[in-house]
Formats: structure tokens, sequence, C-alpha cells
């Protein structure tokens, strides 16, 4: 895994500020990282980007629920 400290993470406008349920994306070498916001120390996955934009094509259209 890349060294999370050098990376450039995004919190979607859409995440739920409220509750504190939020992800981080980041654009890595041939990949998306994906990480917990709440604690990003606990490291981050790695999705390739066909399969991340599966996923969210799979919950827009309510084939899949997270």
């Amino acid at each position: 895994m890349s060294d999370a400290t050098k990376i450039e993470w995004r919190k979607s406008s859409y995440s739920d500020a409220g509750s504190g349920d939020c992800v981080e994306l980041a654009t890595l070498p041939g990949v998306v990282g994906i990480r917990d916001s709440k604690n990003p120390a606990a490291g981050h996955l790695q999705v390739g980007r066909r399969h991340l934009a599966a996923l969210f094509t799979e919950v827009k259209t309510g084939r899949h629920d997270l």
C-alpha cells in the first residue's frame, strides 16, 4: 500500500456530516484508495477503477444496498 500521509484524500459532498459516516477516496496509480474518514490510521483499501464504477452503478440503480 502507498504511504497514506502523502495521498490527497477527498470526501464526497454527499457525505453525511451529521452522523460522521463518511468515506474518503484518493486517486492512486492504477487504482482508487478508499478509507474511513473517522479512522484514517486504520489503513485503506485499493480498488480498481472499473470495479468501483460498477459498484457505484449497482448502488445508484438500487441493485446493491450499502
